[in-house]
């Protein structure tokens, strides 16, 4: 499958009869080819798995794309990353996912482990409890404010902002940090009281903006 970015804001897909793509609706701006486009149910499996925020009993609407041709794919005019899937597994929030292979298997799972903690988090960074998990060959493309830059780690720990953080591969542990003083509640702080660290070894994309979702 061939992801070529055409812009910082849009990305250009070849599709094949053997290679359909699942992208959110709403993000095809065009296409060239004897392509067809339908609707898939979030109640499917395969092609159809669900990708969603199941907190709201919700799940993002999602469309393939079949046939023989090429398809742009951009939305709201956020920046697109393109990240290739080598039989490992990427973490990102549902929103975040513009396009991808539809041979990859998606699914739902809580956010870390930590209870209210892990609540906390997902607040933070938008996700709620849930977030979505992307595994297998093939790539993905994700969205971002202001465009993504990765932070490669091997054992050590790096500190992220909640907000900037988009999405992680690899064996990463992902915990939420509070320094939280008298200051920052009375809105003297230094703005940074949540910070998620982020330890193991794998890749962690991070937005160059701290706007939610």
């Amino acid at each position: 499958m061939t992801y070529e970015v055409v812009n910082s804001k849009v990305v250009r897909v070849q599709v094949s009869q053997a290679n359909p793509v699942l992208a959110r609706r709403g993000a095809m701006l065009g296409y060239s080819g004897q392509v067809a486009f339908r609707p898939v149910s979030g109640a499917a499996q395969g092609i159809g798995g669900m990708v969603g925020t199941m907190m709201a009993g919700e799940s993002n609407k999602m469309m393939v794309a079949e046939g023989q041709g090429s398809v742009l794919y951009g939305f709201r005019g956020l920046y697109v990353t393109v990240i290739d899937l080598t039989g490992d597994s990427l973490v990102v929030e549902a929103d975040r996912l513009l396009a991808h292979d539809a041979n990859l298997q998606t699914g739902v799972e809580m956010v870390g482990q930590g209870g209210g903690r892990s609540a906390v988090r997902g607040a933070m960074t938008g996700q709620g409890l849930f977030t979505t998990r992307v595994s297998g060959n093939g790539t993905v493309s994700v969205l971002s404010h202001g465009g993504t830059f990765p932070i490669q780690l091997n054992g050590e720990t790096v500190g992220v902002d909640p907000q900037a953080y988009v999405a992680h591969t690899g064996a990463l542990q992902v915990d939420l940090k509070a320094s939280v003083g008298m200051r920052d509640l009375i809105g003297r702080g230094s703005g940074e009281a949540f910070q998620l660290h982020v330890s193991g070894h794998g890749t962690v994309y991070v937005q160059a903006s701290e706007e939610k979702f």
